[in-house]
């Protein structure tokens, strides 16, 4: 049976319910990846900006602080040192040589926080800039800064004051100031860079994960929506398989075992049909000739015999049939066992051969068995289940290959293996059909009667004894039947 693609309307309620499953494993895969990256991002971006303003803001404040050490020291040294008289005037003299006053506002201070002089401008001579590094500078006697907003402008600023002493004594403070309205832009200017870096990595992330789950809970879906709809009894229809790796397995699988639970089903109607029209057609024969010898009152010897045997043939045959499905039965729920014990399977076999001979002989087939001279070691098997074996293998010979009107048997020890082999000159078995012949209720293109279990009984007995049951096609035509018993399992 070939494999059929077959595209089945799916209803409403059920791609609802997918969709639903899809969503629903989606969104757990982003909560369960994506958000461990994005607090992960998210901590990185925030060390990293706090790095970088810790870094500009660190090397200003080193800046202001080595330019007030540097400038607090040369002034007192060089200016101080002939009293405070002409202080103002040193003062004024140290801003007018100051080289950076385009970029940072150098001011001198009285021990009181005024200002006394600017590099700026001399509007804010006399004010009070009311920071508290002035304070703290002329308190503790140490160098103190600032940043934050001016209370004057408001504007962002970072300031430095280093207290100016003589004798011991603050009398002074020499301060600087820079703005960081610039500093403040190119933090934040890199900070938004490490912001957007962060971002695209947590966008290709999030794509290659929908990426990725696209391509794997939708296609797990469709399989789990297949494999729900094989359990309620879709049997035999395929998905199409576009997927490669591990997914593309899976669908395969699935396909294959949709196929064979298919088959499966096929051949268990197949059986039931078959096997109410093989019970059907012993007992209407029965029946009939029951009532035709009944009816018969001057008892004709002919017609008589003719009918008991009819009689005799079809009981036996529905018999065997019966037989049969008891096996079947015993295995499928695992009661099938051997009785094992120490048997000949020569006399086994010759004892089959003996019942079928005669058998054959009235149906026109000669039935070929030449015992050989070596007397074969007894081996440990169940007498009735082997013979049982060698019946139906010779049956089904003169079933299927009787147009041959010759069967050949064997026997012989091949090592430590005693192997029968039982071949007809039929028209054989199709090639195509050679792999499933031993499966149960599989009869293929055969027209004979039977059940189609026989096999796979056979088969199976022949497992359990620890040999091998193959069925092939000959050469020069027919079917050969080779049983392998191992003298020793």
């Amino acid at each position: 049976m070939g494999k059929e693609r077959v595209r089945c309307f799916v209803p409403e309620g059920s791609q609802k319910r997918k969709a639903t499953r899809v969503r629903s494993l989606r969104q757990r895969w982003i909560v369960n990846s994506v958000v461990p990256i994005f607090v992960l991002l998210a901590l990185i971006v925030g060390g990293v900006s706090l790095g970088i303003s810790n870094y500009y803001y660190k090397g200003m404040l080193d800046g202001l602080e080595r330019q007030a050490r540097a400038q607090s020291g040369a002034f007192v040294d060089y200016f101080m040192d002939q009293g405070f008289a002409n202080y103002l005037q040193r003062a004024n003299q140290a801003i007018s040589d100051y080289a950076d006053k385009e970029r940072v506002e150098m001011q001198f201070l009285s021990s009181v926080g005024r200002i006394q002089a600017s590099s700026t401008s001399n509007l804010t001579v006399g004010t009070r800039p009311g920071t508290e590094d002035i304070s703290r500078a002329v308190e503790t006697n140490r160098i103190s800064y600032f940043r934050g907003a001016d209370p004057k402008t408001g504007e962002q600023i970072l300031a430095v004051s280093h207290p100016l002493t003589v004798n011991g004594k603050v009398v002074g403070v020499l301060r600087f100031v820079t703005s960081l309205r610039q500093v403040n832009v190119q933090v934040r200017m890199t900070v938004l860079a490490v912001v957007l870096v962060a971002l695209l990595c947590l966008l290709l992330v999030l794509s290659s994960n929908l990426i990725f789950i696209n391509n794997v809970v939708e296609p797990v879906a469709v399989v789990s929506d297949a494999a729900k709809r094989i359990s309620q009894g879709s049997y035999g229809f395929t998905l199409e398989n576009k997927y490669t790796g591990e997914l593309g397995e899976l669908v395969d699988n699935i396909n294959d075992m949709s196929m064979k639970i298919g088959q499966n089903e096929k051949m268990k109607t197949e059986f039931i049909s078959s096997v109410s029209h093989e019970l059907r057609t012993p007992l209407t024969a029965i029946s009939g000739w029951g009532e035709t010898l009944l009816a018969d009152r001057e008892r004709d010897q002919i017609q008589l015999h003719r009918g008991l045997r009819i009689i005799l043939n079809e009981s036996r045959r529905l018999s065997t049939m019966v037989e049969e499905l008891l096996e079947f039965s015993k295995m499928e729920d695992g009661r099938f066992t051997l009785q094992l014990e120490e048997m000949d399977l020569q006399a086994e076999f010759e004892d089959a051969i003996f019942t079928y001979r005669e058998l054959f002989r009235q149906e026109g087939i000669e039935l070929r068995y030449e015992p050989g001279e070596e007397i074969l070691p007894s081996i440990s098997g169940d007498p009735e289940r082997l013979k049982q074996v060698f019946c139906n293998v010779l049956d089904n010979a003169a079933k299927h290959g009787g147009a041959g009107r010759r069967i050949d048997a064997s026997l012989t020890r091949e090592g430590t293996v005693q192997v029968v082999r039982v071949r007809d000159y039929g028209p054989g078995v199709p090639a195509a059909e050679l792999p499933y012949v031993k499966q149960k209720f599989y009869k293929g293109s055969s027209k004979a009667r039977g059940s189609g279990i026989g096999l796979a009984v056979c088969d199976e007995i022949v497992r359990l004894h620890g040999g091998t049951f193959d069925i092939a096609n000959a050469e020069g035509g027919g079917a050969v039947v080779t049983i392998c018993i191992p003298e020793k399992e």
